[in-house]
């Protein structure tokens, strides 16, 4: 991958800080629309873990041989029913940004607080859920620390909300696709402009300014730092209407990482990104792996 045009290398600026606690307050989002089936399950489902704290409901949304990818905690059902008292304890209230279907797949954008458990009080995360007859049956995510100050002004997750263009979401999936090809594994940089928009583009990392401009600029420090990072490996790209999220493996700072980039897509070019970047830790709460 050549560095000087390599998009995502901006964003390893926020893994300096994705360790450390933020105590700021949720601010309060639009609420999404849950227009499927599948996503009323899917919120049902939440609200039993988060809200209702009730363990026959959990029982009815998910899977008794749920799978877990979360790095920290068992795969199963059993692990989900034994983290209830906790969250009921420390009163954690979730908050979904976005809300996605792509066949099998619900994809969450969440904040969650008093959130201790997931290691800071306040936290913003990527969920994808593989449902199956009605049930959550599988679960990755990637969490990060809610940040305040952020080189854009803009939250880890404000921003457009509402998904349109559903008739678009197989051309706007293809689009990123090629431009994880063409900009992030290095094939065709030089193509950058193609894919992101030079008159908007709305940056949500907390460590990068908006405008290609500011991509570029923190790209060229990170290439001062000789601290770049490689994708080594995309897992999916899913998507609804405007929307697309993709999941993906690589290193920085010699680590293995999960990134979840998510975009937002108008009129064939990328407008907006928000992403959490999370270290692959070396021993896991089960076997399954972050992918």
């Amino acid at each position: 991958m050549k560095p000087t045009t390599s998009y995502i290398a901006a964003a390893a600026f926020a893994a300096t800080t994705i360790l450390s606690a933020c105590n700021s307050t949720v601010t309060e989002p639009n609420n999404p629309k849950v227009n499927s089936p599948m996503k009323a399950i899917a919120v049902k489902a939440q609200d039993a873990f988060f809200k209702d704290h009730d363990a026959n409901e959990i029982k009815k949304y998910f899977r008794e041989d749920y799978i877990q990818h979360n790095p920290h905690v068992p795969t199963g059902i059993e692990a989900v029913l034994g983290f209830l008292p906790v969250l009921e304890k420390a009163g954690t209230t979730y908050q979904t940004h976005r809300l996605l279907e792509d066949d099998e797949f619900i994809v969450m954008h969440n904040t969650y607080s008093n959130a201790e458990s997931f290691g800071a009080k306040d936290v913003v995360t990527f969920d994808i859920w593989r449902m199956e007859n009605g049930q959550v049956a599988e679960h990755w995510d990637a969490i990060s620390p809610v940040i305040v100050a952020t080189a854009s002004g803009r939250s880890q997750f404000d921003g457009p909300t509402l998904v349109t263009d559903i008739d678009k979401t197989k051309e706007n999936k293809q689009l990123i696709a090629d431009f994880m090809r063409d900009v992030l594994f290095g094939q065709a940089p030089e193509k950058i402009s193609e894919y992101i928009s030079t008159e908007q583009y709305d940056q949500h990392n907390p460590m990068v300014k908006d405008g290609l401009k500011g991509l570029n600029e923190a790209t060229t420090y990170l290439i001062s730092q000789n601290n770049m990072f490689d994708y080594h490996k995309v897992h999916r790209i899913l998507g609804e209407g405007n929307f697309v999220l993709v999941q993906s493996e690589g290193r920085w700072n010699d680590k293995a990482q999960a990134f979840y980039d998510m975009f937002r897509v108008e009129e064939g070019k990328i407008v907006e990104h928000w992403d959490i970047i999370q270290e692959v830790p070396e021993k896991m709460a089960h076997d399954n792996g972050m992918f």
